[in-house]
């Protein structure tokens, strides 16, 4: 019997792709917004592509204020954007 592939949708550009394929952006129970590379740790959570042009949509068409139920201040999408950017240059160094 075939392993069933968990898929999420993500907010920037509304595709579907397996989970591991994806970023998850998280809303803890404090409400602070941060990025889980784990995948693992506890709250809300939305999923992007693992691209800018995601971000970049997902600030214009308030994907991740919908997912969230609450208006996301500017500096946390600075924030995302700084750990993206973090988060890909470690990739590419392994």
């Amino acid at each position: 019997m075939a392993k069933k592939i968990p898929m999420r949708q993500c907010v920037g550009c509304g595709e579907m792709k397996s989970k591991k394929e994806m970023m998850r952006v998280l809303r803890s129970e404090e409400g602070t917004i941060v990025l889980d590379m784990s995948g693992r740790k506890n709250g809300r959570g939305a999923y992007l592509c693992m691209n800018r042009e995601c971000l970049i949509r997902a600030r214009k068409n308030k994907g991740l204020e919908r997912s969230f139920k609450m208006s996301i201040p500017k500096e946390i999408y600075e924030n995302l954007e700084k750990e993206f950017e973090e988060g890909e240059h470690a990739e590419q160094t392994e």
